[in-house]
């Protein structure tokens, strides 16, 4: 498959998250390899909805920025970079842009045309609450 296509599929599942529109799911192999830190490494397709179910409790929306993304590709991979928010279920806005400022780095990898694999880096701190390990590393901003 050509690496645009694979690129497009890859567009198409940060819109369908962005919509909610579950349909997301059918762009994955059934027994699709999934990370997502702190949730850990899954398999199946039972695994990326168990995530969206636990991931949706906390949130009322979530964007991406597509247009602004950087994506590498080679071979059956797309690697994506990007910033992304939304708002919790407390009604709290993400990113900060003081502390948080919403990064993401996915890396998709495709069995013909449907993801195989999906490993999510972010922080999943989206808010900024995790207070002990910010006052570590920030810069008091």
């Amino acid at each position: 498959m050509e690496k645009d296509n694979l690129e497009n599929i890859v567009i198409e599942y940060f819109k369908k998250i962005d919509n909610g529109d579950s349909s997301y799911l059918e762009l994955f192999t059934d027994d699709v390899d999934f990370f997502f830190p702190k949730f850990g490494q899954k398999k199946g397709k039972k695994a990326l909805i168990e995530f969206g179910n636990r991931i949706g409790s906390s949130l009322i929306s979530i964007w991406h920025d597509i247009d602004g993304f950087k994506i590498i590709k080679a071979d059956n991979k797309v690697v994506v970079e990007g910033q992304e928010g939304g708002v919790m279920s407390d009604g709290t806005s993400w990113p900060d842009n003081n502390i948080s400022i919403g990064r993401f780095c996915s890396v998709f990898e495709f069995n013909g045309k449907f993801i195989s694999r999906m490993y999510i880096y972010v922080d999943p701190d989206f808010p900024s609450q995790d207070l002990e390990r910010i006052s570590v590393l920030s810069d008091g901003k």
